[in-house]
């Protein structure tokens, strides 16, 4: 990678980090990201309002080649001292999505500068938190008839600057569920005029270990309860509302899709015995990330060419990821560059994307088009 692209592509980097925007509400980042293309290359630019790409249109090939960055970033707050800091209290890029736009952005440059054999597409998505992102850009592929999508993520835990792949199932699919009960209130001393949501819920906590059971799954299934509100703190009053939250989560979209029915099911069979109203909400969803073995084959490929350290995953991320959108759709892969066993996790307080690993990406995604 050039050096002076590289530096630019740090700078920006820095930039984005001061300048953090949570899920659908990212402007400042889109203008930023749009301004520093324009200023920079001869791209063309489509704007789609929450997102935009950029497009490299070859003179000799015609085949569509996409690379994909998130930009949004995440309600924690900074509280490392950096010089580039986040400006806005409460929220930060925990999650080095800065760096992933900064490595498309420095990719991008790259591309302009030298030109390629391929029409390249540089997607830059908003809302990858909320799951919602990447469903929305994903008209993006049969819009523009792509052949192949790659991304990356950076991740902590593994060996540093080090490319992880796998195929397959690459991340877990997941969604949140709220179970919402209503039922009638009544005195405290006279219980049995009312009804309480409370039994029933109880009843469907209690079924969840049967439906993740490992015996009747082939794969992980997992169901953990984030919140339990039932009635208030009034004790004289029978409770008579309640909701249970859970995340759903599952290595094959299938089997979370099975757990979904049995907790409706049971939820359903629960609230006709007590004489409950009942209703569901669901949110941040994401598919399985799956990658196809053709495009990490190549991923492995470039590894190789370029001496640049892979290590071959054995088990997919349980958490999730929404790239999965694009690999329904289209051939692809997803892989991660490792932060070093010691970097701070992902979402956490003491967490910064490690600038260094920007010209590995780049050089990646160089090797990617170059096949």
């Amino acid at each position: 990678m050039e050096s002076k692209n590289l530096e630019l592509a740090i700078q920006l980097r820095h930039e984005l980090h001061q300048h953090p925007e949570l899920s659908n509400q990212e402007i400042w980042t889109k203008q930023h990201l749009i301004d520093f293309l324009k200023t920079h290359t001869q791209l063309e630019i489509v704007d789609r309002g929450h997102w935009f790409y950029a497009i490299y249109r070859s003179t000799v090939g015609r085949r569509n080649i996409a690379f994909r960055a998130d930009f949004d970033a995440l309600p924690i707050e900074e509280t490392i001292n950096l010089p580039y800091g986040s400006k806005f209290p409460g929220v930060s890029h925990k999650c080095g999505h800065d760096g992933h736009s900064a490595t498309l952005c420095g990719f991008a440059l790259e591309v302009d500068q030298k030109g390629c054999d391929k029409n390249v597409f540089f997607l830059f998505q908003h809302a990858e938190e909320t799951g919602n992102g990447a469903s929305e850009c994903s008209v993006f592929i049969k819009e523009n008839d792509i052949d192949e999508i790659f991304g990356w993520h950076n991740w902590s835990g593994v060996k540093y600057n080090t490319v992880h792949v796998i195929d397959g199932t690459a991340q877990f699919a997941s969604k949140g569920v709220s179970i919402y009960m209503e039922g009638v209130p009544s005195h405290a001393s006279e219980p049995e005029k009312g009804i309480n949501p409370a039994f029933a819920i109880a009843k469907v906590i209690d079924a969840i270990p049967g439906f993740i059971d490992p015996e009747i799954n082939k794969g992980i299934v997992l169901c953990t309860v984030v919140q339990v509100d039932i009635g208030a703190k009034a004790f004289g009053v029978n409770a008579s509302k309640g909701v249970l939250r859970l995340t759903i989560r599952a290595l094959y979209e299938e089997e979370m899709d099975k757990l979904q029915e049995n907790l409706e099911r049971v939820t359903r069979d629960e609230a006709e015995k007590y004489g409950l109203k009942v209703g569901f909400e669901y949110q941040d969803e994401f598919p399985e990330t799956s990658n196809h073995k053709e495009s990490s084959d190549k991923i492995r490929q470039v590894c190789k060419e370029k001496g640049i350290p892979m290590v071959e995953m054995t088990e997919a991320l349980r958490a999730s990821e929404d790239f999965g959108y694009y690999t329904k759709l289209t051939r692809g892969s997803y892989c991660y560059i490792g932060n070093g066993e010691n970097h701070p996790n992902l979402h956490s307080y003491e967490y910064d994307f490690r600038d260094e690993l920007i010209e590995t990406g780049v050089e990646l995604f160089k090797g990617l088009v170059e096949l």
